[in-house]
């Protein structure tokens, strides 16, 4: 008889088994590297947005170049909030819209531009209607991506001279602003009739506003006499950290972002910087109006007059941010 058939006890091997122990000790271990993975992951998605921020504003600059080798002057800063922009004023101190206005023929978005034109240098209906439909129209490259995409916020009305309330109070806003320097002086522009007549030398604006873009203005490239790698064109504005997307009209008043992107002359659309005026990183309940500043940490991107883009430190001192500021106050600079 084959003795092969013996019954054999089955051997239980537990070298393949983890205990309850290890098991925890696993699990504490991917819990830790993911904890140190998820702010790598998020520094590199900030760098990128930082980056495409930087961007942003090289176009910018780019196109304000282009406009300037059209037009012989630097974009305008148009008339004064509630004034939207019209394609018949053309470009320069006649053009009521704001600086971000003049750039989009030199953007690509000349359709976007001439929404309304009609040869009429009047308030008539069509320009309003145009305005209305402009109101709800942008170019992401006007939105920093660290804080919101280009699609239509509560605002404040436009109801000017040649806009209507907005549509559901909601209108395009920007991220970025021109420079006018650092000082702020407001004119009131009653009529198209008011407008027509105005001029940066007219209003006696050029002597007294030191940057590039304010009221009226018509800034040529050879008035930047401190050089155009040594004065600001435009960079990011500051904003209130919890008002990025406000959820009411209200709540959009004040800081500088209660307008839309297409009015005149203010501080929505245009920054001033002065030892007073140093840039501020965005903050929850903070109201900066005229600032300078951004979401990015560390620094703000600036765009220069020659199409340069610098990322300035908000730790920069005083002199030297508003001697950047400035076009030809004459003072020697070096950027940090």
């Amino acid at each position: 008889m084959c003795q092969n058939n013996i019954l054999r006890k089955p051997r239980t091997d537990s070298r393949f088994a983890f205990t309850l122990v290890e098991l925890l000790v696993v699990i504490a271990i991917i819990g830790m590297l993911v904890g140190l993975l998820l702010p790598a992951v998020q520094q590199a998605r900030e760098a990128a947005r930082t980056m495409q921020c930087s961007n942003h504003l090289k176009q910018m600059g780019l196109a304000s170049l282009n406009h300037e080798s059209s037009n012989r002057i630097l974009p305008s800063g148009g008339w004064l909030y509630s004034v939207d922009g019209d394609p018949d004023m053309g470009f320069g101190a006649k053009q009521p819209g704001s600086w971000h206005f003049n750039l989009l023929p030199f953007l690509e978005a000349n359709a976007l531009w001439q929404l309304g034109l009609d040869g009429n240098k009047v308030a008539d209906p069509n320009i309003k209607n145009a305005n209305e439909t402009r109101s709800k129209m942008s170019l992401p490259l006007f939105n920093c991506p660290s804080r919101r995409a280009a699609v239509p916020y509560y605002a404040r009305g436009g109801d000017g001279i040649n806009s209507t309330t907005y549509l559901n109070n909601m209108a395009v806003k920007g991220d970025y602003g021109g420079c006018t320097g650092t000082q702020w002086l407001y004119v009131s522009v009653g009529s198209y009739q008011a407008g027509l007549e105005l001029s940066p030398t007219k209003l006696g604006y050029k002597p007294a506003e030191s940057g590039v873009a304010f009221v009226a203005s018509e800034v040529t490239i050879g008035e930047i006499r401190d050089g155009t790698s040594n004065t600001f064109l435009c960079g990011e504005k500051y904003l209130r950290a919890d008002r990025y997307t406000p959820s009411s009209s209200a709540d959009s008043y004040g800081g500088g972002d209660d307008r839309c992107i297409w009015q005149g002359f203010d501080n929505d659309t245009l920054r001033r910087a002065g030892k007073e005026y140093l840039p501020q990183q965005d903050r929850i309940g903070v109201d900066l109006d005229y600032y300078f500043g951004g979401p990015h940490a560390g620094a703000l991107g600036m765009g220069m007059a020659d199409g340069s883009i610098q990322r300035i430190s908000y730790s920069i001192d005083g002199e030297t941010w508003q001697n950047l500021a400035n076009r030809a106050d004459g003072n020697a600079v070096t950027i940090p």
